[in-house]
């Protein structure tokens, strides 16, 4: 779904070659509660040896990562600096007012550097969109790419130097070390994101011209890079690039200053055994009724038997072992009951900052389960997918996840009301272990000399994902269902690619067979 205005949005890309991710956007629409049920069908041929005993449940959770947090808010580098929303704004509102606790103005800092990192994001995704079409249209796109360069840049080093000038007015101010600490620790990561936002777009700006005024752009975006750069060294901090070196200290820092700034979005988990406690209920059941029936016989004995004969013995002997296999049998019975009707893991989603939960999440995977006819529809993309669904062994993972969010209680911007974003990732490092070496060599004639030789062949594996994504809102009863295929094409070694198939191929019947008449 590409709609901007779309209650859910879906991306799907390959992470590394062991993680294969999926980011959902989940945007209400304003009614009060909206459900998200998310279903992910993953085909997996039988030669993989993967099934719910060689991968159970446990194993399949312990390769998911999940990350549940707002969306960024959406803002220019104009709006950081004149939107009253802006966090920029507001933090120079309370150096004046003193109004606020040092808590807040945390957040504030963090949140700007948010913002700060989704307006580079942009930029350098719309600076490599419209160098392609600087190579296809010079005329066209060469003074809007040279505009949008040349603002931003101006946008940026103005939206610096106000923060900065607020650190030093800030630093004659009693607060408490944690604090200073915090923001110390936000400015080196703004330092950061203006040297790794820009230096990635000179990287796009490649494929131009090496004359002007391009080449007058890029050297104006280097020397941001370089003040950051030098600013870093000034301040002793040791997040600075090494050509020689391995920068590692470099990548650790960097991923660790992106995990504490950005930890103001993501929602914690607090987990519920909501399963347990019914589980433990039935179990309860199923002890009563065993009792129950050893208990009848062991009256009934008594009444037919006197207590101390052989036979009174024996059937209440008898009795036992029939009360222990039946209370075992409906333990498993309502085991499997509890399975199918209750999810695996519940989870009350809660906002950072304010401590209320804002919904919930259940999860559950299923072994094998019966595959709807709109997934079934979709893996139809040829006769060889058509007629091997039920004739070739193939294992089906099912995992749900609902969603539910309260609207009312999600936070508000100037456009709109903020959105959730879910990321999930999924190691298939499991996958792999039985799979055949990805290499092998096969026999070739040539047709000239008849000579035989060998030529290399690839042994890889096609896993497919099938998406179903369903949004109901409680006050409309309105449902929007939406079915998207990913194919994962694996090998020993870990993902190799990933193919994704649009809904307009679902109706793209193949070309005919050789058997086949092409009238």
């Amino acid at each position: 779904m590409s709609q901007a205005s779309a209650p859910l949005q879906s991306r799907f890309e390959v992470h590394d070659r062991k993680q294969f991710e999926i980011k959902l956007e989940y945007q209400p629409s304003g009614a009060d509660e909206t459900r998200y049920l998310v279903e992910a069908h993953l085909f997996l041929p039988g030669s993989l040896n993967i099934d719910a005993e060689t991968y159970p449940r446990a194993d399949f959770y312990a390769d998911i990562h999940n990350y549940v947090r707002f969306k960024t808010p959406v803002m220019g580098v104009e709006e950081l600096l004149s939107s009253d929303t802006s966090p920029l704004v507001r933090l120079e509102a309370w150096l004046r007012t003193g109004i606020g606790a040092e808590q807040d103005v945390v957040y504030q800092a963090k949140l700007l550097s948010c913002v700060l990192r989704g307006a580079l994001r942009r930029f350098a995704t719309g600076v490599e969109s419209r160098c392609e079409g600087v190579v296809a249209s010079p005329a066209e796109a060469c003074s809007t790419l040279e505009a949008d360069v040349l603002a931003m840049q101006r946008g940026v080093t103005q939206v610096l130097e106000r923060f900065r000038a607020w650190l030093r007015a800030v630093g004659d101010l009693r607060l408490q070390e944690k604090s200073r600490a915090s923001l110390r620790l936000v400015d080196e990561y703004v330092s950061l994101l203006v040297e790794n936002g820009f230096r990635r777009s000179v990287a796009d700006m490649k494929a131009l011209p090496r004359g002007e005024p391009w080449m007058a752009l890029r050297k104006g975006l280097m020397e941001a890079v370089l003040r950051e750069e030098a600013y870093r060294k000034e301040h002793r901090l040791r997040s600075v690039l090494s050509p020689t070196g391995d920068n590692e200290e470099y990548i650790q820092r960097l991923g660790a200053l992106k995990k504490f700034c950005m930890n103001v979005l993501f929602l914690s988990s607090r987990r519920r055994q909501k399963r347990q406690g019914w589980e433990e209920i039935l179990f309860a059941l199923a002890a009563g009724i065993a009792m129950a029936f050893a208990t009848a016989v062991a009256l009934w004995a008594q009444i037919r038997f006197t207590q101390v004969s052989l036979n009174f013995f024996l059937i209440a002997v008898v009795g036992y072992m029939m009360k222990d296999r039946i209370k075992e049998g409906l333990r498993r019975l309502l085991s499997r009951v509890a399975a199918t009707h209750l999810s695996d893991r519940t989870a009350d989603l809660v906002d950072p900052v304010t401590g209320r939960t804002i919904g919930t999440c259940e999860e559950r995977v299923d072994y094998n389960p019966k595959v709807p006819d709109s997934v079934s529809a979709l893996r139809h993309q040829d006769d060889f997918l058509t007629v091997s669904q039920g004739e070739l062994s193939e294992t089906v993972i099912r995992y749900r996840k609902n969603i539910d969010l309260d609207a009312r209680l999600l936070p508000r911007s100037e456009r709109g009301l903020s959105g959730v974003t879910d990321i999930l990732r999924l190691n298939v490092g499991r996958f792999l272990r039985d799979m055949d070496e990805p290499e092998l060599a096969l026999e070739y004639v040539d047709l000239a000399d008849l000579s035989v030789g060998h030529i290399r062949g690839t042994k890889r594996y096609p896993v497919d994902v099938v998406f179903r994504f369903t949004v109901e809102e409680e006050e409309t009863d309105r449902k929007q269902e939406t079915v998207e295929l990913v194919r994962l094409v694996l090998d020993r070694n870990g993902i190799q690619r990933m193919q994704r198939f649009s809904e307009a191929s679902q109706g793209t019947p193949p070309g005919p067979m050789p058997w086949q008449s092409a009238a």
